[in-house]
């Protein structure tokens, strides 16, 4: 009885280790199975060379962190840093100070505010030639004095680079029809293509179109006028005129400036050319002006009074 106890005891403590075995390699196998597998990814693409550590590992937040401290103001090179740069100014228009009268001369809009001892400058018929509209420019240059130059559209279309000139000089374009006929002969159609025509080549090659218009040889009518006040422009002719184009006056200077002072008073519209003599009369005239008293009207300042009802033209 005692060796069939001992017998059971021995098969029991047998039983109990046999089975507390199984539990512990499952438990390894278990605790294998459910192991990182980002370490087992690293332990399987581990390198050739036992010896050789494998990478350290980046934490994902930290390589967020890093790129962006690295496009944070102030991490990167100096030199790469784009800065806009500040908006133009804008700048106001010019203030209104003349206006022109029924004679095509013009008075200030505020008499007591505005002088009236001014003339306005206007020069026909170009652009010619570069020597001579440049020399033009640079008396007007000296004198600190603006003007109209009242352009054909055939020559700009020749000579566009001067028109250029005219307009980089800051000086005023005008519109003096494409081909210098007379409009006041013509049927509308042809009339409104000599007029808008010039219109758009200026615009082309200035960026701004023509707020004056002077017709060919002061010759227009009613008709005439709209077509040039529907295309924004104000009409005129002259009330000073030099005679440079008249066979008396050609190459003599001191006869251009002759004819502007036995016709000169406050307001007075100067007609003129691109001429060589006009060229080399115009320092000497506008000296003699200044020393008159006379200042010289800026375009810009002209009120168009296109809102006002039309006049017949004269």
């Amino acid at each position: 009885m005692k060796q069939l106890q001992a017998y059971l005891t021995t098969f029991t403590i047998i039983a109990i280790l046999t089975i507390a075995s199984g539990c512990a390699s499952g438990g390894n196998s278990a605790s294998s199975d459910s192991a990182d597998p980002d370490q087992k990814a690293d332990q399987t693409q581990s390198p050739a060379n036992p010896n050789m550590p494998n990478p350290p590992r980046t934490n994902e937040s930290t390589v967020l962190k890093q790129d962006e401290e690295a496009a944070a103001p102030g991490n990167g090179n100096e030199d790469d840093k784009q800065t806009n740069p500040p908006a133009a100014p804008v700048q106001a228009a010019p203030k209104k100070l003349y206006r022109m009268n029924s004679v095509y001369s013009f008075v200030p809009i505020n008499k007591e505010a505005t002088t009236g001892k001014v003339v306005l400058l206007t020069f026909d018929d170009g652009p010619k030639a570069d020597k001579t509209l440049g020399s033009l420019l640079d008396t007007l240059d000296k004198h600190h004095a603006k003007a109209i130059f009242f352009v054909n559209g055939y020559r700009v279309k020749t000579h566009p680079e001067l028109l250029e000139k005219i307009a980089d000089r800051g000086q005023t374009i005008g519109n003096h029809s494409w081909d210098h006929i007379d409009l006041k002969k013509e049927k509308e159609a042809t009339v409104k293509k000599q007029i808008g025509d010039v219109q758009a080549i200026v615009k082309k090659i200035t960026g701004k179109y023509p707020r004056f218009f002077r017709p060919p040889f002061g010759s227009g009518n009613d008709a005439v006028k709209k077509l040039v006040r529907n295309d924004g422009m104000l009409y005129m002719t002259w009330s000073n005129g030099s005679l440079d184009w008249d066979s008396s006056t050609k190459n003599k200077p001191d006869k251009v400036i002759a004819n502007v002072l036995d016709q000169l008073h406050p307001g007075v519209n100067i007609l003129m050319h691109e001429l060589p003599w006009t060229t080399e009369a115009l320092d000497s005239l506008l000296t003699k002006l200044e020393a008159k008293g006379y200042g010289f009207i800026d375009p810009s300042t002209i009120e168009l009074g296109l809102d006002s009802p039309q006049k017949s033209a004269k």
